[in-house]
């Protein structure tokens, strides 16, 4: 369609024709270019981040690398010990937290009430028996102690609360949902566990946009043990942090072939993802890219408006090489070129900018959204099709005026006759 020399004159004339344009205007377009390429990429990407966000929070303070469950049919993780012994052999493995799961009923102000038609001040949650420096090294659990302290070995009949059980950090006054009042570090609460009752003190609260972490009851894994029967040493739940550069589903792939998932589900934190997590990544990529097509269309329009008046302002000029033999073609590639430059450099400038400081601003300091620290998810491939989007709505944007001028007659354009 076009021929090598069309080409080569082409490019000439769109190179004159940049040199000779107002750089401002110049600028101006980049600018405009800059933008969409932005928009294009950074509204899908913190709206997916948002998701992301809340996902590599559990992953890094949950589940870790692989997590080991109990069976939908179990309530523990029969010979625990066993798996424990499996997993801790393997050279992939730097850090193991096993825990202790059971449904427990926390009260407060038990001593204070005075009436007994009152209705007791109780919430409903599930606690949780960890070895305190092993779950630090797995999850950095202390990292979201807000008030008083974080556990120690051997604090017996002390226990972290988590911030949704607590009234003053989750004002919500609903009858499914229930939260202690006038609670704060050295508070005393009844904790009632397996048909075992004990007093123990709060001696920190935590609070995480996890919320496995601010739903639950923390307290040392050998005494909730004893409390709940687990002589046997069969646990909950063990989370898996692996060296860096270690594989996790390959992990997971050696504890199935030793017979690790006949007695537990054995997941890597990305099989952990429940599905409507993933449902809304995909809902919210689709969403972004419905918002960000909005700004290529702006751009189209101003790339069609910018060259539709440059053409019409030089349509004389148009005139002249037609007249002088210049092929309609090789007008059209200059004006498709001119749209390509604007393009090139506002994606040039725009992936320096993504990359070079808005990646790395927002993954350093998160977007504090109320339920995940939101990052901006911008995979190179995503934005090189982007790119790619971005050049051909240009350049149709680009050549649809300029082919709309080289139509008419050539004469006409020479006189400046309509």
């Amino acid at each position: 369609m076009f021929s090598s020399l069309n080409i080569r004159i082409g490019f000439f004339l769109a190179k004159r024709q940049i040199k000779r344009s107002n750089p401002w205007t110049t600028v101006l377009i980049v600018f405009v270019m800059f933008f969409t390429f932005l928009n294009l990429v950074v509204v899908s990407g913190i709206l997916v981040g948002l998701i992301q966000g809340a996902i590599n929070e559990v992953h890094i303070y949950y589940t870790s690398d692989v997590i080991v469950s109990t069976l939908p049919d179990k309530s523990y993780i029969e010979n625990s010990p066993e798996v424990l012994n499996i997993i801790k052999s393997l050279p992939e493995v730097d850090v193991v937290s096993a825990r202790y799961l059971n449904s427990t009923t926390l009260e407060a102000n038990y001593k204070t009430r005075t009436d007994l038609t009152e209705k007791p001040n109780i919430a409903a949650s599930s606690v949780v028996g960890i070895d305190p420096v092993a779950e630090d090294k797995v999850t950095n659990l202390s990292k979201f102690v807000i008030e008083g302290e974080y556990l120690k070995p051997g604090d017996y009949d002390q226990v972290l609360l988590g911030a949704y059980l607590v009234k003053k950090y989750l004002p919500i006054d609903s009858p499914g949902f229930t939260a202690l009042k006038d609670i704060a570090p050295g508070t005393k609460i009844r904790l009632k566990t397996n048909g075992v009752e004990r007093e123990v003190i709060v001696k920190g609260i935590i609070k995480s946009k996890v919320d496995e972490l601010s739903m639950r009851v923390f307290m040392i894994d050998t005494q909730l043990r004893s409390m709940i029967g687990r002589g046997d040493f069969n646990v909950s739940e063990i989370s898996i942090k692996l060296k860096p550069g270690s594989d996790p589903a390959l992990v997971r792939d050696i504890l199935k072939k030793n017979g690790v998932d006949e007695v537990a589900k054995v997941q890597t934190f990305t099989d952990a993802e429940p599905k409507f997590i993933k449902d809304m990544i995909a809902t919210f990529n689709l969403l972004g890219n419905l918002l960000s097509s909005i700004g290529l269309v702006v751009a189209s329009i101003t790339i069609f408006i910018v060259i539709f008046i440059n053409a019409i302002t030089r349509r004389k000029f148009i005139g002249i090489l037609k007249g002088i033999g210049i092929n309609e073609k090789a007008i059209e590639i200059s004006y498709i070129m001119q749209s390509f430059f604007y393009a090139l450099c506002g994606s040039i400038v725009g992936i320096v900018v993504l990359y070079g400081f808005l990646q790395p601003a927002i993954a350093a300091h998160p977007i504090d959204f109320p339920f995940s620290d939101g990052i901006l998810v911008a995979p190179i491939g995503g934005t090189m099709l982007r790119v790619g989007l971005l050049m051909v709505t240009t350049i149709i944007a680009g050549f649809v005026p300029a082919r709309m001028v080289v139509k008419k007659n050539t004469l006409d354009s020479i006189l400046g006759r309509n």
